[in-house]
């Protein structure tokens, strides 16, 4: 693997790399199970804040909840 491909990011004209999540926002009052998912290279959107995910990391899957300043990142960035 070549050491330049894999710092560059994906191109501005191909758009984020989004994966269809089942997405479904919760009334009051209610729990919602967490979104389970092995797409760590999903970017994530502003509409996921708030939100429950766990995220494969190859071994367990770990529990992440979406906050504002994650917007923009990739799920595998916080998958530890």
């Amino acid at each position: 693997m070549f050491p330049t491909r894999a710092l560059c990011k994906r191109s501005v004209w191909k758009g984020p790399n989004i994966v269809p999540l089942p997405i479904v926002r919760p009334k009051p009052g209610e729990r919602v199970p967490p979104i389970k998912t092995q797409a760590r290279s999903a970017t994530i959107l502003p509409n996921f804040v708030g939100l429950r995910f766990q995220i494969h990391n190859g071994k367990v899957y770990n529990e992440v909840t979406i906050t504002e300043d994650m917007v923009g990142h990739k799920l595998g960035e916080f998958s530890e």
